[in-house]
């Protein structure tokens, strides 16, 4: 928008030339282009001079009753900017602002919440539909109508208007706001001819105001206006929205991208049809060119930018080219370089993103590297149909020929993967329904999540991998080696985010294929027959896991050789089995041996070495041989954190791990300083409910507690039962161990009571899983018979 300084203030403009008087007539130029110059008479120059406004005299589109929040400080800070500078020369202050922004940003409201609310202090205030000169013209007509209809009613449009520019010349202290401003420089002779009120202009237009007048931009609500305003229309202002439902607009005004127009057509809509919130979430895409009650059809958020689109394309086509691919990526953080490969001359790529950047389409980044969209721009874009020639949506094949080449990029760093990454991952969150499929976009997806894998960030890939599956079952087949290796790779997603429900049917799956199409020796069998058994031992399911293990690593022997790394791998992971099966007779020596093949066919810090001294260290551990086990520890530690970095999931691992050692040798201080350090890597890295993280918040619990800070390790144990029985499920080993570490911080905070029916539980699934003789379940038994002699 634009204003000029009010009343009593502001620095003076520079003015243009008077109307020119032509004997006992004027002529007054009604353009900047001096094209149209109207000879006014002498009856209607004086009627221009003796007609006063009535008080309060204006033609605002709407009333301020309406719901208006989270915009007082932008109306504080209009006012300051149009009358911060005396009140000396009231009547010859002339000021000028520009209020710019995204379309159905509140604009409009903004400058219509400011006129009514200083009405008062204006001898006149009118409304100008600026969009065209033409349209400035008409509405500057309809003053003359106002104010001298005894002389306007038998004139043209255009002597009105000329008419209308001499009366403001007469009274000063108006206040002309144009609105929806199509090009900053239909103004300047208007801002140079009338210099004795203000001017306040609203435009979908960023650019092209330096030398018009200064600009305020205005940005999006924050998340407690836009809450506020969506309960209240959505509601009705009398009613007291529940947490719930404060949630469910919460998450509806970040998918609205905090734009107040979205916001008031969805509240319209909720208030009217009884929708839920959360329903209107899933509907977006089709109720954003619905208006309800009291919503101009003409001013839903679908109508308004497709006005914004068309006049975007008539600037530039190139750049909606590049706002529809932008449409499937993510919206924040896009690459300029990444943009390139669709408008590779920088100049003509330029000039795109300018127009784009000029309706407020997009905004650059800080270091103008990258550029981001409105996410209701694109959920909007997504909607538009397919094209009958090749199926995709608008830019959908251009988002995808984009991240195809983008990976294919044999230079590409780590820190262009990352950059990378977010768009990849939107581009196959985005996929539409019946969109063709294509190997290479399948390649893209696998190539990310093998990035992340390598980072040790295999749980993150579920979204890529799942996407990678879809494409190649679709071009592929359901059984083809490809689509195969997609499935397998997706249930070690699952697997690694602990989600152990739908990682076994997928392993189960592909092995079951595997067995039949390649046989039961072949390579990717055994691979499929170890990962289905890890899986299994991970859900705490050793009845299943032990024997599946034993013939893989029969087979890999047979097949592969005694050394072979798969082989070795076997022999690790059936180690593991039997140590978490409580036989560390077993255990200890498959693991020295796996460590000495892999110190020497490996070499000493590869990660499979390291997993192997983790491994037996555990072992030492269980043993509660602490002298051989905290050192091995110290160094599987230290070297990870050398090879591997400190934020990786193993070393977090490792730190974890060392801290139960220490824990067990009664070095509380070292171990808690460890574990607050893990759960805080944890949470920030792999994610609140991770596996990793549940063990590290109940280890660091059970140290708390061990230490007599009971208050904090029942509130750490609380958090960690509930996640892994949402996470990993109700009779997971890690969820048994949660219980029973609550109902022994329970018993030690002198609640025994309480205590008694999770141990009871607790015991129960600890028989059933690992058995009636098993460690764990000796302690738990312990710990019931305490509690029960306590009570």
């Amino acid at each position: 928008m634009t204003d000029s300084g009010m009343p009593g203030g502001g620095a003076p403009q520079a003015t243009g030339e008077r109307s020119l008087a032509v004997g006992g007539g004027v002529g007054v130029a009604i353009t900047g282009d001096g094209a149209q110059v109207v000879m006014l008479p002498a009856e209607a120059v004086r009627w221009s001079r003796e007609v006063e406004a009535p008080p309060g005299a204006g033609n605002l589109p709407g009333s301020a009753s309406g719901v208006f929040v989270g915009r007082q400080d932008e109306l504080a800070e209009l006012h300051r900017l149009l009358a911060d500078e005396g009140e000396a020369a009231v009547t010859q202050v002339s000021g000028t602002r520009a209020i710019h922004g995204l379309g159905g940003i509140g604009k409009s409201t903004l400058a219509l919440h400011y006129a009514h609310t200083h009405r008062r202090t204006y001898t006149l205030v009118w409304w100008i539909n600026a969009a065209s000169t033409e349209q400035i013209v008409t509405s500057l007509a309809t003053l003359a109508m106002r104010l001298c209809p005894q002389w306007a009613a038998a004139t043209g449009v255009q002597e009105r208007a000329a008419w209308a520019i001499l009366w403001l010349q007469w009274h000063p202290g108006w206040l002309l706001v144009f609105d929806n401003v199509e090009h900053p420089d239909d103004l300047r002779h208007y801002l140079g001819t009338l210099p004795d009120g203000h001017h306040l202009a609203t435009s979908r237009t960023a650019t092209g105001w330096h030398a018009i007048a200064p600009t305020m931009p205005l940005g999006l609500l924050d998340t407690e206006a836009a809450v506020t305003l969506l309960c209240t229309l959505a509601l009705g202002p009398e009613y007291d929205p529940t947490p719930e439902q404060r949630l469910d607009a919460a998450a509806l005004a970040a998918e609205l991208g905090y734009l107040p127009l979205a916001l008031e057509q969805a509240g319209a809509y909720l208030f009217e049809t009884g929708t839920s919130l959360a329903d209107y979430r899933i509907m977006l895409g089709q109720v954003m060119d619905r208006a309800a009650g009291g919503i101009d059809p003409e001013r839903t958020i679908a109508r308004i930018w497709d006005h914004t689109l068309n006049a975007v394309e008539r600037r530039n086509p190139q750049a909606v080219t590049l706002l529809n691919a932008m449409a499937w990526l993510a919206p924040d953080g896009i690459p300029r370089a990444l943009l390139a490969r669709l408008c590779p001359d920088p100049l003509t790529g330029g000039e795109a993103l300018g127009a784009l950047h000029a309706y407020s389409m997009v905004a650059y980044s800080a270091d103008r590297q990258s550029v981001s969209v409105h996410r209701l721009v694109q959920t909007l874009l997504r909607q538009r149909p397919a094209t009958a020639s090749d199926g995709y949506p608008p830019g959908r094949q251009d988002a995808e020929h984009l991240i195809q080449q983008a990976v294919s990029d044999e230079n590409i760093g780590t820190l262009e993967w990352e950059r990378l990454l977010p768009h990849v991952i939107g581009v196959a969150e985005s996929t539409p329904a019946h969109s063709p499929a294509s190997t290479e976009t399948a390649e893209a997806y696998h190539a990310v999540a093998q990035y992340l894998y390598h980072q040790g960030r295999e749980a993150h890939t579920i979204r890529l991998r799942t996407a990678a599956l879809a494409q190649r079952e679709q071009v592929l087949g359901d059984t083809h080696s490809d689509t195969l290796n997609s499935r397998n790779n997706l249930a070690s997603a699952y697997e690694a985010a602990g989600d152990f429900k739908r990682a076994i049917p997928l392993y189960e799956a592909t092995l079951a294929q595997r067995e039949q199409i390649l046989g039961d020796t072949h390579p990717d069998t055994l691979t499929s027959r170890n990962n289905l058994a890890y899986t299994y031992w991970s859900a705490g399911d050793l009845e299943r896991a032990i024997p599946l293990y034993e013939a893989t690593l029969a087979q890999r022997e047979q097949v592969l050789g005694d050394t072979h790394p798969n082989t070795l791998t076997s022999r690790n992971n059936l180690a593991s089995a039997y140590r978490a099966a409580g036989d560390l007779e077993r255990a200890i020596p498959l693991y020295e041996a796996t460590l000495a093949q892999r110190e020497q066919i490996l070499g000493d810090t590869h990660p499979d070495t390291l997993t192997s001294r983790n491994n037996l260290a555990s072992a030492f551990w269980s043993a509660e041989d602490l002298h051989r086990a905290i050192p091995l520890f110290e160094m599987v530690l230290e070297q990870r954190e050398r090879v591997l970095g400190a934020s990786h999931p193993d070393t977090m691992t490792g730190r974890n791990n060392l801290a139960g050692a220490y824990f067990k040798a009664g070095d509380l201080e070292r171990a808690i300083e460890l574990l607050e350090s893990a759960l805080a890597q944890g949470k920030q890295i792999l994610g609140d409910t991770h596996p990793h993280t549940l063990a590290s918040r109940n280890n660091l619990a059970s140290t708390y507690l061990m230490a007599g800070d009971a208050e904090r390790a029942i509130e750490l144990l609380e958090t960690a039962l509930a996640q892994a029985e949402q996470i990993l499920g109700d009779t997971h080993p890690t969820t048994v161990t949660s219980r029973s570490n609550l109902a022994d911080a329970y018993q030690e905070f002198g609640s025994p009571a309480w205590a008694i029916p999770l141990l009871e539980t607790a015991l129960a699934q600890s028989q059933q899983i690992l058995g009636d003789i098993h460690p764990d379940t000796q302690t738990i038994r312990n710990r019931l018979a305490r509690a029960r002699r306590t009570a």
